[in-house]
């Protein structure tokens, strides 16, 4: 499938981590483009109405993933970098805290079905905040979808019953 695309780089950003690097998977087109269709199969479309990406590289593949299937798409950004009216949710990182918003306005009655997309699902702590802010502006969020989850670590048990769906389990 698409682990061949991943690249392992040993003692990156610090000592110690083995850095899945997404970079071999995003410059090359055959790739990229099985990734986005596992993405599409990974979570019936009928089941959400809109997909939202996490800043950055969730960028990539939310809207990649939204285009083909229809959907539009919903951007989680760092604070202070959309220009609409926000809600924000903060969340410990383990070794400070980080905060992301969300235009408060993203979802409405009838369109609120959300699939929260991101690159990796590690220690759980940005996606659940992104579960959070999704529910704090209305929105329904049904599943996450990555391309990565480091299985070894506790990602999983923070998101609660939402189902969470990788492409690569390592």
């Amino acid at each position: 499938m698409i682990e061949g695309y991943i690249r392992d780089v040993p003692d990156f950003p610090k000592p110690g981590i083995l850095f899945k690097d997404i970079t071999p998977l995003l410059s090359d087109p055959v790739g990229l483009a099985k990734s986005i269709d596992l993405l599409a199969e990974v979570v019936d479309p009928a089941s959400y109405d809109l997909v939202c990406g996490i800043e950055s590289r969730g960028f990539i593949f939310g809207t990649a993933l939204a285009n083909k299937i229809g959907k539009g798409f919903i951007p989680i950004r760092k604070p202070g970098k959309l220009p609409w009216k926000t809600a924000s949710e903060s969340y410990e990182l383990e070794y400070g805290t980080d905060t992301i918003e969300i235009h408060v306005d993203a979802v409405n009655e009838t369109v609120k079905r959300v699939l929260v997309v991101d690159d990796l699902l590690a220690t759980g702590g940005t996606m659940e905040a992104a579960l959070k802010l999704v529910r704090k502006i209305g929105g329904d969020p049904v599943a996450c979808a990555v391309v990565i989850e480091l299985g070894f670590l506790p990602g999983r048990e923070k998101l609660g019953d939402i189902p969470v769906h990788a492409l690569v389990r390592v």
